[in-house]
């Protein structure tokens, strides 16, 4: 069956490809014929390309699709279509600007009735310390976004803007990066508009917008919440856009009439903060005390100029859906023009005569709390009970609600299931301040909702997006390329290197146990799984020792579990997760072939898992896959990171790591005298589990304890040996900022280590030997080693790594 020919829009109102006749529009019929729309095999595969070239890019998902997904199809707008939406936004933007400025200035809008006081002064987006604190240049909202949707008879509808944190410009990139790549023939024949472009203008923007004494080249950053944040990608992806460094509130501090970035060599100052934290939380000193993602003084900083925070504090208030109700009043009124992009029909509450229509229709519309703490309730979901109690709340406090028509949104053909469904579908735009008005992103993110009956009506980000193709007539002009911002941060911050540090450790971590686990799980296959294998032979005993060692570096369980289990400390799943936490908030440390490793690391972990394995057998394949997305891991940070700060202490993590699980190794399996057959097996899978087995053999044909504890300590050539590696910390360390606090008990922890192999005489380690035969030196030295790199771990993290702890002021003090 054709399924091109078998979709149907869902009810009488606008669909985006099929026309009032039913024949689907010309840019669909030429999209259809490229994305071969009428074969389900074909949907099917360029939704699992979509899902691969995502997780290549590191945005963040879920095996069960709780997060960001994408459909491979487009929505199309016309060249012609886009004019006219364009130059709605950019009066709508330059409207609320003006209400922007005069709510934190004159507040002419209040005093003169225009906007009832309630809806300004009552809303926690309004933030009376931020009054009068200003973005030097014409324009107080130097960006915003809108949810659009198009509703039954073709016209465009806003559900609502967003001013205080616009999210979704790095998303936006992401997706047409992935889509664009799925369609690659039609995207380069269909002379669509590009996205880049605006990001151009929005650098043009935080430079203008940047105070008088930075000067010409002014230095930026992106102020984001964190790794934790359900945004993290959209801001990081954002900040690679820009070029600028991300940074978070505990790597600012406010000093001597500036804001500066903590880095590993001082600080540096930072004129401009495009910011991704809720204005409410940026500074816990004068705004929210809770705030864990702020920076103290940083309000008092933008009040006297010396930095600039995009977009200004309080520009939430302009989120409150209640001035959707007065907006196309307020444009007659400061613009003298008619409003062109007309808002969701708005009922505020608070005005006596709309909050009994409101009450009056609850089982029809759509009801928002003016605070948006609350999310959208549709009435007609409610019952009886409920909505007597949703009338009762509102009757208690009016101001706080309003109510919305709901709006029929189109739908849009999407991919479900190998199948063509229509979807409601709505649209965030983005705007930016740009010479004399804004100028509009050519595109944004669709989102589809996954009922086809779902009425439309509730912003936001949720749901399925879809990229949005905005096709031109005429081929687009190269762009201006723009002098690039000045980063606010030359180096790196501590909770930076803290992250690459332990980035670096996860990465050697996660190695180490898959080459042992190949070790373990070649023993077993011999001696173990093998049907006949005699019971106590040698082979049996080394895997004893092999799993003891095993299990000692990692966790007493299953071989299975200990390559797929997430939730286990120590298993190679449990690593690859925390790596890709890590990497998450260095990004803009990173190149995106990190994210192609990560992702190759990550397929090969979920499939694993699907298998539901449970015997111990057979692991050999999928460890092998393993090692090589680790091995590219290595290969990137060798060949791919510039030689900074934060690559040394990726370095430093991996080689210290390196040289606690070689110690730890090496004491849980050697330290022991074993019958020869015993010995020579075990001594043969550590070297194969350091990956030195070859030297090895070419250089002691013979064995033997002392020549394998001479390669793997002693010899500085051999890349897997302690020597080599404490040489390395060494070079490292000394390459890293001049430190603050002195690095003498660092430095004396690497020197006793260096000591002990000195000491260390690979000829008599067999030489002495207690009643358990237990060569007592070896233990003995290994031990030692082996406090001692723990103890170097935490001296590079204090001496290093040390980071502000957030605190809070409660009734009883502070509290951490």
């Amino acid at each position: 069956m054709d399924l091109l020919e078998s979709y149907r829009a869902n009810g009488p109102g606008h669909d985006e490809m099929l026309q009032a006749t039913g024949s689907a529009r010309a840019a669909w019929t030429e999209l259809a014929v490229h994305a071969h729309l009428g074969q389900a095999d074909e949907l099917l595969a360029r939704q699992a390309d979509v899902v691969a070239l995502l997780q290549d890019q590191g945005v963040p998902y879920g095996e069960s699709g709780d997060g960001w997904q994408l459909d491979p199809l487009p929505v199309l707008v016309e060249e012609a279509e886009w004019h006219r939406l364009e130059g709605a936004l950019c009066q709508r933007s330059e409207l609320l600007d003006q209400v922007l400025a005069d709510l934190y200035g004159d507040r002419r809008l209040l005093t003169s009735g225009l906007l009832p006081p309630e809806i300004v002064l009552g809303h926690p987006g309004f933030l009376r310390g931020a009054d009068h604190v200003g973005t030097p240049g014409r324009r107080q909202l130097l960006h915003a976004s809108a949810d659009l949707v198009r509703n039954a008879d073709g016209a465009w509808t806003v559900l609502a803007d967003t001013t205080d944190v616009p999210a979704g410009l790095g998303y936006a990139m992401a997706d047409r990066r992935v889509v664009s790549e799925i369609l690659a023939g039609l995207y380069r024949q269909s002379r669509t508009r590009r996205v880049g472009p605006f990001f151009q203008a929005l650098a043009l923007a935080l430079r203008e917008a940047a105070p008088s004494a930075a000067g010409d080249a002014p230095h930026a950053a992106v102020l984001a919440p964190g790794p934790s944040d359900p945004s993290a990608f959209d801001h990081a992806y954002l900040s690679a856009m820009l070029g600028l460094p991300l940074v978070q509130g505990s790597d600012l501090v406010v000093a001597d009439g500036h804001v500066w970035s903590r880095s590993l060599g001082g600080r540096e100052r930072v004129d401009v903060l495009l910011r991704g934290v809720p204005a409410a939380s940026t500074d816990p000193l004068e705004l929210d005390r809770t705030s864990r993602v702020g920076t103290p003084g940083l309000l008092h900083a933008a009040r006297t100029g010396a930095v600039t925070i995009v977009n200004t504090l309080g520009a939430g208030v302009l989120e409150n859906p209640a001035l959707l109700t007065y907006l196309p009043r307020l444009s007659r009124a400061l613009r003298d023009e008619e409003l062109a992009l007309p808002s969701a029909l708005t009922y505020w509450c608070g005005d006596r005569a709309m909050c009994s229509h409101v009450i009056a229709n609850l089982g029809r519309l759509v009801v928002r709390s003016t605070s948006g703490h609350e999310p959208p309730v549709l009435g007609w979901l409610l019952s009886l009970g409920e909505r007597a109690d949703l009338a009762a709340r509102i009757s208690a406090h009016p101001s706080a609600w309003v109510g919305q028509e709901p709006v029929e949104a189109s739908t849009t053909p999407t991919v479900s299931e190998g199948s063509l469904v229509p979807r409601r579908t709505s649209l965030r735009t983005f705007a930016v301040a740009a010479g004399e008005g804004y100028a509009v992103m050519s595109g944004g993110v669709g989102r589809v909702g996954p009922d086809p009956q779902a009425a439309a009506g509730i912003p936001g980000l949720s749901g399925t997006a879809k990229d949005v193709w905005v096709l031109a007539s005429e081929p687009e002009t190269a762009p201006v390329l723009l002098q690039p911002l000045r980063p606010g941060v030359a180096t790196i911050s501590p909770r930076a290197a803290a992250d690459l540090f332990r980035l670096g450790r996860l990465t050697e971590r996660a190695e180490s146990t898959v080459r042992l686990l190949l070790a373990v799980a070649d023993r077993w296959d011999d001696y173990h799984a093998r049907p006949g294998a005699p019971a106590g032979s040698p082979g049996e005993a080394a895997l004893t020792v092999l799993l003891g060692a095993l299990h000692e570096t990692t966790a007493d369980a299953p071989l299975p579990m200990l390559v797929s289990d997430a939730a286990l400390d120590g298993s190679v799943a449990w690593c690859v997760a925390r790596m890709g936490r890590s990497a998450a908030a260095v990004r803009d440390n990173l190149t995106p072939d990190v994210w192609l490793a990560l992702s190759s690391l990550e397929r090969t972990l979920r499939r694993e898992r699907a298998r539901r394995r449970d015997e111990e057998s057979g692991l050999g394949t999928v460890l092998g896959r393993l090692l090589e997305g680790l091995l590219a891991l290595h290969g990137i940070y060798a060949e791919s990171l510039v030689r900074d700060a934060g690559w040394h202490l990726l370095e430093v993590g991996r080689r210290l790591e390196r040289a606690q699980r070689l110690v730890a190794t090496l004491e849980a399996t050697v330290t022991e005298r074993r019958e020869a057959a015993v010995a020579e097996l075990v001594s043969e899978s550590v070297l194969i589990a350091n990956e030195s087995i070859i030297t090895f053999r070419r250089r002691h044909p013979g064995g033997g304890v002392g020549e394998l504890v001479q390669l793997l300590l002693l010899d500085r050539s051999n890349p897997r040996a302690l020597a080599y590696q404490l040489d390395s910390l060494a070079g490292h360390l000394a390459a890293l900022p001049a430190l603050v606090t002195g690095a003498a008990g660092r430095d004396q922890l690497l020197q006793e280590v260096l000591d002990l192999l000195d000491e260390l005489d690979p000829a008599r380690v067999d030489g002495h030997q207690d009643a358990v035969a237990r060569r007592v030196q070896l233990a003995q030295t290994l031990e030692s080693m082996r406090w001692r790199l723990g103890e170097l771990t935490t001296e590079i993290t204090r001496v290093h790594l040390a980071q502000p702890v957030p605190v809070r002021w409660s009734e009883e003090g502070w509290e951490r």
